[in-house]
């Protein structure tokens, strides 16, 4: 048996671990807030995407109703997938990560807390707007609840599995192809729990199942995708 923890230690760690991540949000935000532009760009293609099915289908209420669910899910997965090459790129080129690699905090956690960061500035916005895309689309109002915790668990899912995908391709110049092609395999799984839980209720049945799935793969998610993450990094830069 492994000695019990120094109580002294985990104290110092933890204001340790809590003031790295303070720091790197703090700087994230003050990087998103100067390129304003790029920032929105997730949202505004998320919006775009939305009203071009509205046009493609002609206006068709019902048409548009049976696919709104999936159409808004389909906006989430692309919006986050076209700011994922950007997760860690501007941190190899300027010498972050050698710095992270250094620092006296788990490399994972840092990790974590850009991940977090990336979903906070991607899919946080389209799940607080997801009411009004969803009026856009006709949604059915009674599936909005279920559409809304399902994109509360799944996009986090996307974000962890995008931030492996982008370690893994960091240290390669004009990636973007390929992070969308490691990508969209891993995004399938959770985009068909999460779209199939919306489907479920507009028919009638219980979609409690599809959703506990997905709260299963975000724990899981959570454990392991930071650490792989890590590793990849190190490989990467070594």
């Amino acid at each position: 048996m492994s000695a019990p923890a120094d109580p002294a230690a985990v104290a110092a760690t933890a204001p340790g671990l809590i003031g790295a991540a303070r720091a790197l949000i703090a700087r994230d935000l003050r990087l998103l807030w100067r390129r304003r532009g790029d920032a929105l760009q997730p949202a505004l293609f998320a919006l775009l995407m939305v009203v071009l099915f509205a046009l493609a289908l002609g206006g068709d209420h019902a048409a548009l109703a049976k696919v709104a669910a999936g159409v808004l899910w389909l906006a989430c997965l692309l919006a986050g997938l076209l700011a994922l090459d950007s997760l860690f790129r501007g941190d190899a080129d300027d010498g972050s990560l050698e710095q992270w690699m250094l620092a006296p905090v788990p490399l994972g956690w840092l990790v974590a807390v850009r991940t977090f960061t990336h979903w906070a500035t991607t899919s946080l916005p389209l799940l607080i707007a997801a009411p009004v895309l969803g009026e856009l689309l006709y949604l059915p109002r009674e599936q909005l609840p279920v559409l809304l915790l399902s994109l509360a668990l799944g996009t986090p899912v996307l974000s962890l599995l995008g931030a492996v995908v982008a370690a893994l391709t960091v240290g390669m110049r004009r990636s973007g192809i390929l992070v969308a092609l490691l990508a969209l395999p891993l995004y399938v799984p959770v985009l068909v729990f999460g779209a199939g839980s919306v489907a479920r209720a507009a028919q009638g049945l219980d979609p409690v199942g599809g959703l506990l799935l997905l709260a299963a793969i975000l724990v899981v998610a959570l454990l392991l995708a930071p650490l792989a993450a890590a590793a990849a990094i190190r490989i990467a830069l070594n």
